[in-house]
């Protein structure tokens, strides 16, 4: 890997550890729980700019560094994130091969897996299918946030290629 790339995937990884926690932060006044997910800024322009395997390194950099600097380390918060993580970054990389939709669509159909993957991980953790009608409203917010991350990281994009 050339220095240049390092460097550029390092800056990218720092910058979605610092959207995570202020992310975390940002959270406190929205209703349910719900997160604006700006860190998945970071997993877009990383995809566009480099593509797949960066995308997911830089995206389980981000979860394991931020869950231990919260000292969230192997909580159930954690695991939650890396459920979200794991299953947004399958999506972002099969839409990305496939070239299905544009990055819009790509953010969207990334913020639902990522809460289906947090639904489902907490769902394991505490042996329950009660957080299941939970989803609608995680869903439900999906859409909004998608978009905001959407049109963030296609502006974010046009000022670094130009």
């Amino acid at each position: 890997m050339k220095t240049r790339k390092m460097v550029y995937l390092a800056l990218l990884t720092a910058i979605a550890i610092i959207l995570h926690m202020v992310d975390h932060y940002l959270s406190a006044p929205l209703p349910f729980g719900v997160k604006f997910g700006i860190a998945n800024i970071i997993s877009l322009m990383a995809i566009e700019l480099y593509g797949i395997k960066e995308m997911w390194i830089i995206n389980m950099m981000r979860v394991v560094i931020s869950g231990l600097l919260t000292g969230s380390i192997m909580s159930y918060p954690f695991f939650m994130s890396c459920g979200g993580v794991f299953l947004s970054s399958l999506a972002l990389s099969l839409l990305h091969i496939f070239h299905f939709f544009p990055m819009l669509s790509t953010s969207i159909i990334s913020a639902i897996c990522h809460n289906i993957g947090q639904i489902i991980v907490i769902s394991l953790i505490i042996s329950s299918k009660a957080v299941l009608p939970y989803i609608f409203i995680m869903l439900i917010s999906s859409i909004p946030t998608g978009i905001l991350t959407a049109l963030i990281a296609q502006e974010a994009l046009k000022r670094i290629k130009t």
